[in-house]
């Protein structure tokens, strides 16, 4: 009925707990860019296959697993190495499979982000969505900063309510930092490029939606400090003792990170060539 896809580069530590929670699917793949670590071995060892293919981006990553991993099943869960499925996602998943109709594409998914054993429900704005459960031949993907987004989707795409665990912090801070760094430019490379119409901050689509919003309010001034306020006071991160204060505090760090590099690369395009 469905299998998983697991992109993977270093993920030693986090990768046996997704796999674990993953003896529901009928197949588990491994798609490695390139691991130095024993990602490869603990996923043979946990039998699932492995395949190999160079990074590029999120988007192209995953249509290579579309286009060249041979999974059996109908449907494919992407889901990553640090995300741990609950057995409530599970029967939610297959249940949603089960009961779809004929022109279903797809699911959005929503996460659990976790810190310090803390759901950040609030601070983090659940539920949050990505497109994460796919009909074989219905939906592709695309580059859009520093994740994806779905594309040519030929069909309906319904929501699954039921959440998976996200531990983002799994790795520690200094890895969350540098991999925000990189995170931060293409972001702003894609904030910078991406023109949304006004209207789009209202379409139906929560996707489309939201994505429209963030481009409008880029642009207003003291963004990381509004970042900050509107997770910590607005949504309730407040509530949620030391990991609310310390996920706002660095999200609104990463906002920062990512105007800074915007306004370089504005200034930068204004620079005459010498």
């Amino acid at each position: 009925m469905i299998s998983a896809i697991i992109l993977t580069l270093n993920e030693a530590d986090d990768l046996p707990h997704c796999l674990d929670s993953l003896d529901w699917t009928d197949q588990n793949f491994i798609l490695d860019s390139g691991s130095t670590d024993d990602t490869c071995e603990i996923a043979l060892s946990m039998g699932a296959a492995v395949y190999k293919n160079k990074f590029n981006g999120f988007g192209q990553q995953r249509c290579w697993a579309i286009d060249n991993i041979p999974v059996k099943s109908d449907w494919i869960l992407f889901i990553d190495a640090d995300e741990v499925c609950t057995p409530k996602f599970a029967s939610a998943a297959l249940e949603a499979i089960r009961n779809s109709k004929n022109d279903t594409a797809g699911f959005y998914c929503c996460w659990k982000l976790m810190l310090y054993g803390k759901w950040l429900k609030f601070s983090d704005s659940f539920p949050r969505w990505q497109f994460r459960i796919l009909k074989k031949g219905k939906a592709r993907y695309r580059d859009a900063g520093h994740a994806m987004k779905e594309s040519d989707i030929q069909g309906k795409l319904e929501y699954l309510r039921e959440p998976y665990l996200h531990y983002a912090f799994s790795k520690g801070w200094t890895f969350w930092f540098n991999r925000h760094n990189k995170y931060s430019t293409l972001e702003a490379l894609e904030r910078s490029k991406t023109k949304f119409k006004l209207s789009q901050t209202l379409n139906k689509d929560q996707s489309v939606r939201k994505e429209a919003i963030k481009q409008y309010v880029t642009i207003l001034p003291g963004r990381p400090i509004l970042r900050f306020f509107h997770a910590y006071f607005l949504k309730g991160g407040i509530f949620e003792g030391f990991p609310g204060l310390l996920y706002s505090l660095n999200i609104s760090i990463y906002e920062y990170m990512i105007q800074l590099k915007m306004l370089e690369f504005k200034l930068n395009s204004r620079k005459k060539p010498r």
